[in-house]
Protein backbone atom coordinates (compact mmCIF):
# COMPACT_ATOMS: atom_id res chain seq x y z
CA UNK A 1 0.00 0.00 0.00
CA UNK A 2 2.86 2.24 0.62
CA UNK A 3 4.39 1.52 -2.30
CA UNK A 4 1.31 2.57 -4.47
CA UNK A 5 0.69 5.40 -2.28
CA UNK A 6 4.55 6.39 -2.58
CA UNK A 7 4.23 5.52 -6.64
CA UNK A 8 1.05 7.74 -7.18
CA UNK A 9 2.33 10.86 -5.22
CA UNK A 10 5.47 10.82 -7.33
CA UNK A 11 3.33 10.97 -10.30
CA UNK A 12 1.58 13.42 -9.57
CA UNK A 13 3.99 15.42 -8.35
CA UNK A 14 6.21 14.98 -11.39
CA UNK A 15 3.24 16.15 -13.25
CA UNK A 16 3.18 19.66 -11.15
CA UNK A 17 6.79 20.37 -11.35
CA UNK A 18 7.01 19.35 -14.95
CA UNK A 19 4.52 21.61 -15.75
CA UNK A 20 5.52 24.50 -14.13
CA UNK A 21 8.56 23.61 -15.85
CA UNK A 22 7.81 23.29 -19.05
CA UNK A 23 5.86 26.89 -18.92
CA UNK A 24 9.22 28.44 -17.43
CA UNK A 25 11.11 27.13 -20.07
CA UNK A 26 8.49 28.72 -22.63
CA UNK A 27 8.62 31.93 -20.71
CA UNK A 28 12.36 31.80 -20.85
CA UNK A 29 12.46 31.48 -24.34
CA UNK A 30 10.13 33.87 -25.22
CA UNK A 31 12.36 36.06 -23.18
CA UNK A 32 15.28 35.19 -24.83
CA UNK A 33 13.45 35.49 -28.22
CA UNK A 34 12.54 39.51 -27.15
CA UNK A 35 16.14 39.59 -26.42
CA UNK A 36 15.96 40.33 -22.77
CA UNK A 37 16.14 36.50 -21.55
CA UNK A 38 19.57 34.61 -21.38
CA UNK A 39 19.99 30.68 -22.50
CA UNK A 40 21.22 29.69 -18.72
CA UNK A 41 17.62 30.07 -17.23
CA UNK A 42 16.34 28.32 -20.58
CA UNK A 43 18.54 25.25 -19.99
CA UNK A 44 17.90 24.97 -16.49
CA UNK A 45 14.12 24.63 -16.76
CA UNK A 46 14.57 22.40 -19.63
CA UNK A 47 17.29 20.39 -16.76
CA UNK A 48 13.97 20.35 -14.57
CA UNK A 49 11.46 19.33 -17.45
CA UNK A 50 13.80 16.82 -18.79
CA UNK A 51 13.79 14.90 -15.31
CA UNK A 52 9.89 15.57 -14.49
CA UNK A 53 9.05 13.79 -17.90
CA UNK A 54 11.69 10.74 -16.93
CA UNK A 55 9.96 10.06 -13.46
CA UNK A 56 6.44 10.18 -15.42
CA UNK A 57 7.50 7.84 -17.42
CA UNK A 58 9.42 5.65 -14.97
CA UNK A 59 6.50 5.88 -12.32
CA UNK A 60 3.57 5.85 -14.53
CA UNK A 61 5.42 2.55 -16.56
CA UNK A 62 5.61 1.22 -13.00
CA UNK A 63 2.17 1.78 -12.14
CA UNK A 64 0.68 0.63 -15.01
CA UNK A 65 2.76 -2.57 -15.57
CA UNK A 66 4.96 -3.22 -12.49
CA UNK A 67 2.10 -5.14 -10.54
CA UNK A 68 1.39 -1.85 -8.81
CA UNK A 69 -2.23 -0.44 -8.65
CA UNK A 70 -4.97 -2.15 -11.09
CA UNK A 71 -2.73 -4.24 -12.97
CA UNK A 72 -1.30 -4.48 -16.84
CA UNK A 73 -4.92 -5.47 -17.96
CA UNK A 74 -7.08 -2.59 -16.13
CA UNK A 75 -5.18 0.10 -18.02
CA UNK A 76 -4.53 -1.61 -21.21
CA UNK A 77 -8.72 -1.70 -22.02
CA UNK A 78 -9.37 1.54 -20.58
CA UNK A 79 -9.83 4.05 -23.38
CA UNK A 80 -8.73 7.04 -20.93
CA UNK A 81 -5.47 5.49 -20.67
CA UNK A 82 -4.96 4.58 -24.67
CA UNK A 83 -5.87 8.83 -24.56
CA UNK A 84 -3.17 9.47 -21.62
CA UNK A 85 -0.38 7.85 -23.51
CA UNK A 86 -1.13 9.04 -27.35
CA UNK A 87 -0.96 12.78 -25.34
CA UNK A 88 2.47 11.50 -23.75
CA UNK A 89 3.85 10.45 -27.32
CA UNK A 90 2.91 13.20 -28.75
CA UNK A 91 4.40 15.06 -26.06
CA UNK A 92 7.51 12.92 -26.92
CA UNK A 93 7.59 14.01 -31.01
CA UNK A 94 6.60 17.75 -30.41
CA UNK A 95 9.77 17.68 -28.11
CA UNK A 96 12.51 16.20 -30.75
CA UNK A 97 13.54 19.45 -31.90
CA UNK A 98 13.43 21.91 -29.13
CA UNK A 99 15.34 18.61 -27.02
CA UNK A 100 17.69 18.38 -29.91
CA UNK A 101 18.24 21.72 -30.21
CA UNK A 102 18.68 22.45 -26.85
CA UNK A 103 21.46 19.55 -26.76
CA UNK A 104 23.33 21.50 -28.95
CA UNK A 105 23.18 24.90 -26.67
CA UNK A 106 24.52 23.32 -24.14
CA UNK A 107 27.44 21.47 -26.50
CA UNK A 108 28.44 25.22 -27.39
CA UNK A 109 27.90 26.81 -24.58
CA UNK A 110 30.10 24.49 -22.90
CA UNK A 111 32.79 25.45 -25.75
CA UNK A 112 32.69 28.72 -25.01
CA UNK A 113 30.39 29.01 -28.34
CA UNK A 114 27.19 31.72 -28.59
CA UNK A 115 24.20 28.89 -28.84
CA UNK A 116 22.09 29.53 -31.92
CA UNK A 117 18.78 31.07 -30.49
CA UNK A 118 16.70 32.11 -33.70
CA UNK A 119 14.26 29.21 -33.72
CA UNK A 120 13.74 30.49 -29.48
CA UNK A 121 10.07 31.62 -30.05
CA UNK A 122 8.76 28.28 -31.73
CA UNK A 123 10.52 26.12 -28.49
CA UNK A 124 8.67 28.98 -26.76
CA UNK A 125 5.14 28.18 -28.38
CA UNK A 126 6.26 24.10 -28.56
CA UNK A 127 6.88 24.19 -24.27
CA UNK A 128 3.11 26.01 -23.93
CA UNK A 129 1.58 23.37 -26.38
CA UNK A 130 2.47 20.71 -24.57
CA UNK A 131 2.02 22.26 -21.17
CA UNK A 132 -1.66 22.36 -22.52
CA UNK A 133 -0.96 18.52 -23.40
CA UNK A 134 0.20 18.00 -19.61
CA UNK A 135 -3.24 19.20 -18.32
CA UNK A 136 -4.92 16.94 -20.17
CA UNK A 137 -3.03 14.01 -19.51
CA UNK A 138 -4.00 14.78 -16.03
CA UNK A 139 -8.15 14.97 -16.81
CA UNK A 140 -7.75 11.68 -18.33
CA UNK A 141 -5.84 10.26 -14.93
CA UNK A 142 -8.45 11.75 -13.41
CA UNK A 143 -10.99 9.82 -15.14
CA UNK A 144 -9.38 6.87 -15.25
CA UNK A 145 -8.97 7.00 -11.23
CA UNK A 146 -12.95 7.55 -10.93
CA UNK A 147 -12.69 4.40 -13.38
CA UNK A 148 -14.95 6.82 -16.05
CA UNK A 149 -15.20 4.55 -19.32
CA UNK A 150 -16.85 4.96 -23.20
CA UNK A 151 -18.90 1.72 -24.10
Amino acid sequence: MLVNWSLAAIHLLAFALGFWAVLMRGTALSRLAAGTGDAGRVLLADNIWGICALILLITGALRAFGGYEKGADYYLHQPLFHLKMTLFVLILLIELAPMITLIKWRIAKARGAVPDTGRSMLFARISHVEALLLVLMVIAATGMARGVTFG
